[in-house]
C-alpha cells in the first residue's frame, strides 16, 4: 500500500475533483463526463463555472479545457474567453485563439477591435496575422486611423503592406494636423465701404 502512494502522487489525475459546482451552474452530465475524461482539476472547474454563468455552452467549456491540455497546461483563461464571448465573438473564433494558445494574449486587443466596429472578415484577418506573429497594427492605431477618416479597406491595405505602429502614428498625426488646419486659411472679409 505504501508503495502505491508515490505512484499515485506522481500521476497528474484529479480523482477527487468536485464537479458539483458545474452541476449547479447548469452543465449537463455528459459535459461533466467529458471533463472527467480530461482530468479537469478543481481550479479548472471553478474557471468553467464562471463561463457557464456567462452562458457559454457545455461543448465550448469542454473544448477550451481540451485545447489547454493539448498545450500542456491547465485551463486558466475563463476571464479572457468570457470577455470575447461578451463582445460577440463566436465559439469558433474563441476556439481559434484557444487552439493557438493565444486566448489571454489576444483577448483584450480582440475586444477593442470589435469595439472599433471592424467587419468579421477584417477581424479574422487581423487575429490570424497576430497568431502567426506577422506585423499587425495595434487596435489603438487602427482606431486612430479610422478616426482620421480612413476607410476599413484603406486600413486593411496598410496592415497587409506591413505598416507598423510607428508609421501609423506618423500618418495619423499628419492626418489629424491636416484636419485641424482645414478651413483656417485667411479669408478676406468684404464689407461696406464708407
Amino acid at each position: 500500500m505504501i508503495l502505491l502512494l508515490p505512484a499515485l502522487a506522481g500521476c497528474k489525475s484529479h480523482p477527487f475533483t468536485d464537479y458539483r459546482p458545474l452541476d449547479k451552474a447548469g452543465m449537463w452530465s455528459s459535459g461533466m463526463e467529458d471533463l472527467k475524461k480530461l482530468n479537469a482539476s478543481d481550479a479548472e472547474v471553478a474557471q468553467l463555472v464562471s463561463l457557464k454563468k456567462a452562458g457559454v455552452s457545455d461543448e465550448m467549456c469542454v473544448a477550451l479545457v481540451e485545447s489547454a491540455h493539448a498545450h500542456q497546461h491547465p485551463f486558466t483563461s475563463a476571464a479572457a474567453a468570457g470577455r470575447l464571448n461578451g463582445a460577440g465573438y463566436t465559439d469558433e473564433q474563441i476556439l481559434m485563439l484557444a487552439k493557438g494558445d493565444q486566448l489571454d494574449a489576444l483577448s483584450g486587443d480582440a475586444v477593442m477591435l470589435r469595439l472599433i466596429g471592424l467587419s468579421e472578415p477584417t477581424l479574422r484577418m487581423i487575429l490570424e496575422r497576430r497568431m502567426r506573429g506577422l506585423n499587425t497594427l495595434s487596435s489603438a492605431q487602427i482606431g486612430r486611423l479610422k478616426n482620421t477618416g480612413l476607410s476599413e479597406k484603406e486600413i486593411v491595405a496598410r496592415i497587409q503592406s506591413g505598416m507598423n505602429d510607428a508609421q501609423a502614428d506618423a500618418e495619423a498625426a499628419a492626418r489629424e494636423r491636416a484636419r485641424a488646419n482645414s478651413g483656417t486659411g485667411f479669408v478676406r472679409v468684404h464689407g461696406r465701404r464708407r
